[in-house]
């Protein structure tokens, strides 16, 4: 069992594997695992919410708190995003944000997603982030992200690979056609590199709804995402 609030380190791995979620009706599982993660809740005051706003991945919220400052998030991977997002490498990332302040606390993975932190405040939209205000946090927690050098060596260059890594999974049935996508690829690849413009850690997915503005801390924080 996992003892309540337990945090995961890079050197820690729970001994029994948590229960799995399904991908389709998050729900059941996520409650069987919150039992392990907080075994003093009392089952019968668990509330649940399901965030319906993600593309790919299942996000639900538990909780106890009419507020829900005690909130664990369970997150549930989308079917078959497995050959798009390395995950291994997701869950390693989200740890060394985490070291470096960017990120949620991270309570405990399972085969197809993890637990974390809820992190309160409000999720913004293109309305929010053009207000010279908001966009200047934005920019202040993104540079800290972009000084982050793992293990203090510097970041390995994944661009190209992803791209391409994602034209070899993509459907035949493609406008434009799988040969002009694979031309721009390689006209990118010879313009940008010529550039040498330094390689940083990266959110990759900075939509406005991965953005949250808890005003109280007077501090944006975005969403834990692949990066």
């Amino acid at each position: 069992h996992l003892p309540g609030g337990k945090m995961l380190s890079r050197r820690w791995h729970p001994p029994p594997p948590p229960p799995r979620p399904a991908s389709t009706n998050v729900l059941p599982g996520a409650l069987q695992l919150i039992r392990t993660l907080r075994p003093q809740w009392e089952t019968e005051r668990v509330k649940t919410k399901l965030f319906t706003e993600g593309i790919t991945n299942k996000l639900m919220a538990c909780f106890t708190d009419e507020n829900m400052r005690d909130a664990v998030l369970v997150r549930v991977y989308g079917r078959k995003t497995e050959l798009i997002v390395d995950r291994a490498n997701e869950l390693r990332n989200f740890q060394v944000l985490q070291d470096n302040g960017c990120a949620p606390n991270l309570f405990c993975t399972f085969e197809n997603g993890y637990c974390y932190e809820f992190m309160s405040g409000k999720a913004l939209g293109p309305e929010h982030i053009r207000e010279s205000s908001m966009f200047r946090l934005v920019a202040q927690e993104m540079a800290k992200m972009h000084r982050i050098h793992t293990n203090g060596s510097l970041p390995k260059p994944c661009l190209w690979h992803r791209l391409y890594k994602y034209l070899n999974i993509v459907k035949t049935e493609f406008i434009p056609s799988l040969e002009v996508l694979e031309e721009e690829i390689h006209w990118m690849k010879e313009h940008l590199s010529q550039l040498q413009s330094p390689i940083v850690f990266c959110h990759n997915d900075l939509l406005s709804k991965n953005i949250i503005y808890n005003k109280t801390e007077e501090c944006p924080c975005h969403a834990p995402v692949g990066v």
